[in-house]
């Protein structure tokens, strides 16, 4: 069995994760996580010296539209023109 908790004002999470062992008992797990706009992460890589080469919404790449809900972004650092 496996649940999330989230805080809205800090983006952050964790997922909890509940395991039956071969005995009976159960094993927990906690995953912690923050969400990131996509437009933090392009601020981030603007930072790094990057690029956003494109977008999508999935890995088949369709189109990332507002009603997305998760984003595949390439960034490329640019060529330097002196080689």
């Amino acid at each position: 069995m496996g649940f999330h908790t989230y805080d809205p004002a800090t983006q952050e999470a964790t997922s909890h994760h509940y395991t039956r062992e071969p005995d009976g008992s159960f094993r927990n797990g906690e995953h912690h996580f923050r969400y990131v706009w996509p437009s933090e992460c392009d601020l981030m890589a603007r930072l790094a010296g990057m690029e956003l080469e494109r977008r999508s919404a999935d890995w088949r790449g369709s189109p990332f539209t507002a009603d997305s809900e998760a984003h595949v972004s390439v960034w490329r650092r640019p060529v330097d023109a002196r080689g």
